[in-house]
């Protein structure tokens, strides 16, 4: 884990660390659904949401503004490790993958086939059923094992074929906090459709581990801002140069290669640089080097084996606090042992609803979540005939106090639990 003085360090960049401005003082586990914020993000957010000026015009303010809109690509592009193709802004993450998808589907060749996984969240599903279907394409799922909570090559294997136009792979999933080893499926789809348009959902895995994307072979990529530190209702997207060009909405004039709609927002583009400026800080203590993308992935990798010891903490405990593993009443999605998980367990305390293990974690001042088999979250609960789940999210900026403070007071739910029940009896 990270030593002390650097873990205050980072602590100290982000807002409301460890208390509520409605609450009070809380542990902050609900990083899957939106990681905290830097304060350089809201302050660089603050200055520019006042300027009048637009991108284009021929004065100092709109000159900066194109500057500021620049140095945030380039500073994308080294973030996500590409060389190539464009990168920009939208809505969010899932209006993105919904671009992305549309023009694969619409522009790909005709017939065949298009492949996700019964593990992706709906931003991909949904996209890719409906343009299958208006461009004529056979939808299929890969399945994805119960047991490890994932999806494997293997998996893809048994649905892509020759005709296989369009696929889609989630790189973490939001539900069960496992990673997919995009390089083994990428492999498997381009052995057998070395044409394939591939587009990735990394929404929940980007603010866990480095990025290589040039590495990945593939066509898309999409990112929320919101779960990278920065702040809600934009995302930002990479496309290949081959997806980039396809047809797809802009305005008549523009590069082929060109899919922002209208004025950008300035802001939106100068807090992802603050974002990866913070990567680039964090890493700096990793490695000596003093190029960026070198130190972008030292943090990258530090971010990974801190978030690892924090989740061996809360499903092993320590030797004075017992972890999930010894937990009897605690079923763990995807199993004690399993390398693909990142940054999250999703539990459910047997015999008692998760909303109310959540409702008292929240009064006792930790912050998790219920997830519902609804459209979000029951193609990974339905199968296990489980109705909600208890989702318990780390960042890197979590401790180990927090985890045993966490496991702590779960067991005394537990065993207030168990004792009502007695008492009931």
């Amino acid at each position: 884990m990270f030593e002390n003085n650097l873990m205050n360090q980072i602590r100290e960049r982000f807002c409301h660390v460890d208390t509520c401005p409605y609450s009070g003082p809380r542990i902050f586990f609900e990083n899957a659904g939106g990681g905290l914020t830097l304060k350089s993000v809201v302050e660089v957010n603050t200055e520019l949401a006042g300027i009048p000026d637009n991108q284009g015009r021929d004065n100092p303010a709109s000159h900066e503004l194109v500057r500021i809109i620049a140095e945030a690509r380039d500073n994308i592009r080294c973030f996500l490790g590409v060389k190539e193709g464009p990168v920009f802004t939208g809505e969010s993450g899932t209006e993105l993958i919904f671009r992305m998808v549309r023009a694969a589907a619409l522009g790909s060749a005709e017939g065949g086939n298009m492949v996700g996984s019964t593990l992706e969240h709906p931003a991909t599903v949904s996209a890719s059923k409906r343009w299958a279907e208006i461009a004529g394409k056979e939808y299929r799922a890969a399945v994805h094992s119960d047991a490890s909570a994932t999806i494997t090559a293997e998996d893809y294997a048994a649905v892509v074929d020759a005709d296989t136009r369009v696929a889609t792979i989630i790189h973490t999933s939001p539900v069960t906090g496992m990673t997919v080893d995009i390089a083994a499926v990428v492999k498997t789809i381009r052995a057998v459709s070395p044409e394939c348009i591939i587009i990735l959902d990394g929404i929940q895995h980007a603010a866990h581990g480095g990025l290589s994307i040039d590495d990945y072979d593939i066509d898309g990529y999409a990112v929320s801002a919101y779960k990278v530190f920065s702040r809600h209702n934009y995302g930002f997207a990479w496309l290949s140069p081959r997806i980039a060009t396809l047809p797809h909405d802009h305005l008549d004039g523009t590069p082929d290669d060109f899919w922002e709609m209208g004025t950008r927002d300035t802001s939106a583009f100068a807090c992802t640089s603050k974002v990866v400026e913070y990567f680039d800080w964090l890493g700096s203590h990793f490695t000596d080097s003093t190029d960026r993308r070198e130190r972008i992935l030292a943090a990258g990798k530090a971010i990974g084996e801190h978030e690892h010891d924090l989740i061996d903490l809360m499903i092993n405990g320590d030797g004075e606090q017992s972890g999930l593993r010894d937990m009897s009443a605690v079923y763990l999605i995807g199993g004690h042992d399993n390398a693909a998980r990142e940054g999250m367990v999703s539990i459910i305390v047997e015999g008692k609803p998760c909303a109310e293990v959540v409702a008292e974690l929240n009064a006792r001042g930790i912050r998790t979540h219920v997830r519902k088999a609804d459209y979000f979250s029951g193609n990974i609960l339905k199968p296990l005939g489980r109705p909600t789940c208890i989702r318990v999210s780390m960042c890197h900026y979590n401790t180990d106090r927090e985890v045993l403070t966490f496991l702590r007071e779960l067991e005394a739910i537990i065993a207030a639990h168990n004792e009502s029940g007695v008492n009931a009896a």
